[in-house]
């Protein structure tokens, strides 16, 4: 890996035209945006809709991203699919387009004991020439990483660290405390309302899908905080506490903030799935993200 995985990552959303369809130069706006904000990049992840996207969407997606970037901050991309073998194909390809590291959520639908996840994590690993973050989202996948199963994980040379998105501080605190002492291993915190005291406990980075709509303001957490500021990283994570909780009560979380993002005046198009927001719900969206980014 190039560089240290740190920071404020965004969870870009992915951009789509008027007709549904990928829409590189919209991508590479949303990047800039990122970028401008010192912000780096995970594409292809939940916010990004890798759910509704085919195979060949998810590498134009990732070579847009790596592409805008062009080395200035890290990219990670998601390369989670139902099965290990489909992993394995998508991250060879992925693999290959210059990322920093990939990322792979468990497999979902199926109920897997934890031994089954370990086996399947190594086997992606092993057949991977770029690093690998585990991502704990269970309340999507119906799969839960323990941490006993990720300090397992840890001791493999090609994993190096898990992005939890549990939504919780007590399975934040678990993964920290069960890796406190695995070198080379980090955990990169999901939720946007422990950004801050994910930091304080140790984690490097987080990954924000709220970002997308306040790229500045959840930079600053971070800003502040590895600059001694703690108050000051506390203060900020107050206000986008309070935004997320407003916002992310409107509807499905990735859809809130992308409809935020569009509403703010850049053209992303509409989520795939059959998510609608009525007049009123975009206007709340409008006066919430006035409230909080004024």
């Amino acid at each position: 890996m190039n560089k240290k995985i740190n920071g404020v990552l965004t969870a870009i959303v992915t951009t789509f035209d008027r007709e549904g369809a990928f829409d590189p130069m919209r991508q590479r706006e949303q990047v800039r945006r990122q970028i401008n904000a010192g912000n780096g990049i995970f594409c292809g992840g939940t916010n990004g809709e890798f759910f509704v996207l085919n195979e060949q969407e998810k590498i134009a997606v990732t070579t847009t991203c790596v592409d805008e970037v062009n080395g200035r901050a890290a990219v990670v991309a998601h390369i989670g699919e139902i099965s290990t073998r489909e992993t394995i194909r998508l991250g060879k390809q992925i693999a290959r387009l210059g990322v920093d590291a990939v990322s792979a959520i468990t497999p979902w639908f199926v109920p897997l004991k934890q031994q089954e996840l370990i086996d399947h994590y190594q086997r992606v690993a092993d057949a991977l020439t770029v690093p690998l973050f585990l991502y704990n989202i269970p309340a999507r996948t119906g799969n839960t990483l323990q941490p006993e199963t990720v300090r397992t994980l840890a001791a493999h040379p090609n994993i190096i660290g898990i992005k939890d998105s549990a939504g919780s501080y007590e399975s934040l605190s678990g993964f920290l405390q069960a890796t406190a002492d695995c070198e080379g291993f980090d955990v990169l915190n999901g939720p946007d309302s422990l950004i801050h005291q994910g930091f304080v406990d140790g984690c490097s980075a987080s990954i924000s899908g709220l970002a997308n709509v306040a790229p500045e303001a959840i930079n600053a957490i971070w800003a502040r905080f590895s600059a001694g500021d703690i108050a000051g990283s506390h203060q900020a994570q107050e206000n986008v506490t309070g935004l997320r909780t407003a916002l992310y009560s409107i509807g499905f979380s990735p859809a809130a903030v992308k409809k935020a993002v569009s509403l703010q005046g850049f053209e992303v198009g509409e989520s795939r799935y059959a998510v609608q927001f009525s007049a009123d719900e975009q206007q709340q969206i409008r006066q919430i993200v006035n409230h909080y980014l004024q």
